[in-house]
């Protein structure tokens, strides 16, 4: 069998111990960006399993602070990518993730992937920032971390597509990096952890932006995080103050809110 992990990471444990500091001091929240963490081979084979998840039963957002498409639980993952995936939910790699990133509490993978799984994005498609839902939407554990692993080849700088952290005053982007492949993110979830894809994506008709997603929760979280996280909350979106196209999507966005009650009240008048 195809190893999962590439060869200068196949001691998970001591890779944490030698990246954990670089993780804690990471701006503008503790995260990391890590290149060919995984087996390239296996990963070409996941990547050959992808599939397109504009079509069929999928889950799909649209409106003005996100377009994308997403999965549901692990129907459409193939052989290689459920294993994968599989492996990342275990107790060696829930191990690693505890040691990487510093949490004291034990973590616990999602095996229902919820709102986890296949993610894909298309030419003009975005994620504007936000700050993620905090609460497992059934068993109510702390959302705590967010590993996404990034499934696209050749992507180019002008394809766009970047993954942004961004302070809490949403003034600056503090880091960003373009989804190759093979290149994962890894960072702590809290109600100020701002991130996304904000700009419209560029690349070529052909071409779309793919990703592995996992989360992982605790029985609670550190008394800091307490005032944030006291109610669970969904996604929590952010306008970025150096960009008026938000402003704007953000009116777009509350017009249509706006005229959805309406639009049931007229169907209900006319159908009953």
């Amino acid at each position: 069998m195809i190893p999962y992990l590439s060869s200068k990471n196949q001691d998970l444990l001591l890779f944490a111990q030698k990246r954990k500091k670089e993780y804690a001091s990471a701006k503008p929240f503790p995260s990391i960006h890590i290149h060919d963490f995984f087996n390239a081979e296996l990963l070409e084979e996941v990547l050959a399993e992808f599939p397109d998840l504009s079509k069929g039963d999928n889950i799909e957002y649209n409106d003005p602070l996100q377009k994308k498409f997403a999965g549901q639980g692990e129907a459409l993952f193939g052989e290689k990518t459920k294993a994968l995936m599989h492996y990342l939910n275990s107790e060696p790699f829930l191990k690693f993730i505890n040691e990487l990133t510093g949490i004291e509490e034990q973590l616990f993978s999602d095996s229902y992937f919820s709102g986890a799984g296949l993610h894909e994005i298309k030419p003009g498609g975005l994620l504007k920032v936000h700050a993620d839902f905090n609460k497992h939407p059934v068993n109510n554990l702390d959302r705590r971390v967010n590993f996404i692993v990034y499934l696209n080849k050749d992507w180019k700088e002008e394809y766009g597509g970047h993954f942004e952290l961004w302070d809490k005053e949403m003034s600056q982007c503090v880091n960003r990096f373009l989804p190759v492949f093979n290149s994962i993110a890894i960072f702590s979830t809290t109600s100020i952890s701002y991130h996304g894809h904000p700009n419209p994506l560029t690349c070529p008709a052909d071409r779309s932006r793919k990703s592995l997603a996992l989360y992982y929760y605790s029985n609670g979280r550190p008394d800091e995080e307490a005032i944030a996280f006291k109610d669970g909350h969904n996604s929590i979106f952010v306008k970025r103050k150096s960009d008026a196209t938000d402003s704007q999507d953000w009116d777009a966005y509350a017009e249509r809110k706006r005229k959805k009650p309406l639009l049931k009240r007229i169907y209900r008048k006319i159908f009953g």
